[in-house]
């Protein structure tokens, strides 16, 4: 049992993503304004703003786990990595989605860390200013 726990820790980002990413470009061809739209909205939504865009991922991934949407999970796993991350805050914000929607969230909170730890070992650490502690 703890070789499948190991090996699906290992690839449950990418596992997901390579079954999503084909569907994905399947709808983009079938309604491509609807999907720029929604990038464009995404785009905008994730700047840096009053929030800066590593606190709007963690706000993202903790309620892709309350909606149990394993891509939505992956995608802002990966981007909270690229925004600097570290794996306490997931690790908290994983909390706040435990708070919020309970034992599903148990489930689907460690499925969000093991994604963000297999993007994170992929991932050269962020050195922007905007990790520091307190901005």
């Amino acid at each position: 049992m703890s070789d499948h726990a190991d090996h699906v820790h290992h690839s449950y980002g990418t596992e997901v993503m390579k079954e999503l990413i084909p569907l994905a470009r399947d709808m983009r061809r079938a309604i491509p304004e609807v999907m720029q739209a929604f990038g464009n909205l995404s785009a905008a939504v994730m700047k840096d703003g009053a929030l800066d865009g590593k606190t709007k991922e963690l706000i993202a991934l903790a309620i892709s786990i309350t909606e149990r949407c394993d891509g939505c999970i992956n995608t802002h796993a990966r981007k909270a990595v690229k925004r600097g991350a570290t794996e306490a805050e997931v690790g908290e914000a994983i909390g706040v989605a435990i708070l919020m929607s309970g034992g599903p969230a148990t489930v689907y909170g460690p499925r969000a860390l093991a994604a963000f730890r297999e993007y994170a070992a992929q991932e050269p650490p962020s050195t922007s200013p905007a990790t520091q502690p307190g901005i």
